[in-house]
């Protein structure tokens, strides 16, 4: 990590704990205020400071009770804190209980939660159903497009990885992911890394391990056709 990433992260720990301090004083003057709990509840996360917004959280549900809306933005940032834990099974019972007004995003992160857990049958189902009430959110198509990658379907992947890239012509990860799915269907794939080089570097060096796979199963494959 470069001097200036470091100062970087330094600032931004700062700010977050004035944040905590500001938000605590919130709360102490206003008990009522439950957007309160949940912003910070928020920038602990920001701060790996999971048992402690998960006990804040927990508080803000005894709370709250009498009041279903309030209930369930609460249930939604505790399954968020569970997510950011790594905890994936009780992520996964916080967003699994969430009503209507949640269910677009928690959805979402049900599939988040269970691509995080290797399960990516169960992620796919749950980001269709959230893309059905969101069809043009960026983030839920890239979520779409990433569990086809990885059950190996590349035909449609590439269709959502090319609706995410028609939205955000940014997006360094989906040009690095639709280049895999180039290369594997035997197109040309120079033009997608080398757009996500220029736009995520970070990714494009995380993902060379998964280049190399593919490019070995490849060569595996041609072996096979060959004989």
């Amino acid at each position: 990590m470069t001097e200036k990433q470091t100062q970087g992260r330094e600032q931004d720990k700062k700010r977050s704990e004035q944040m905590v301090h500001e938000l605590v004083q919130r709360i102490n003057l206003h008990p009522g205020d439950a957007d309160a709990y949940y912003e910070l509840a928020t920038v602990l996360v920001d701060l790996n400071s999971f048992a402690q917004a998960e006990e804040l959280l927990m508080k803000a549900l005894g709370l709250f009770a009498a009041q279903a809306e309030v209930v369930e933005k609460l249930h939604y940032g505790l399954g968020n804190v569970y997510y950011a834990a790594q905890d994936y099974p009780k992520a996964i019972a916080q967003f699994d209980q969430l009503g209507a007004q949640w269910k677009g995003a928690g959805y979402l992160m049900l599939a988040q939660s269970y691509m995080a857990s290797g399960d990516h049958k169960r992620a796919l189902v749950f980001s269709l159903t959230a893309l059905g009430s969101q069809p043009k959110d960026v983030a839920t198509l890239q979520v779409v497009a990433e569990n086809l990658l990885a059950l190996g379907n590349m035909s449609q992947a590439a269709q959502y990885y090319d609706q995410v890239l028609e939205l955000d012509d940014r997006n360094g990860r989906a040009y690095f992911d639709r280049g895999l799915v180039a290369m594997v269907q035997g197109e040309d794939y120079g033009q997608y890394f080398k757009q996500a080089k220029s736009l995520d570097p970070q990714y494009f060096e995380k993902g060379q391990k998964k280049l190399a796979d593919i490019e070995r199963f490849i060569q595996t494959q041609k072996g096979t056709t060959k004989k």
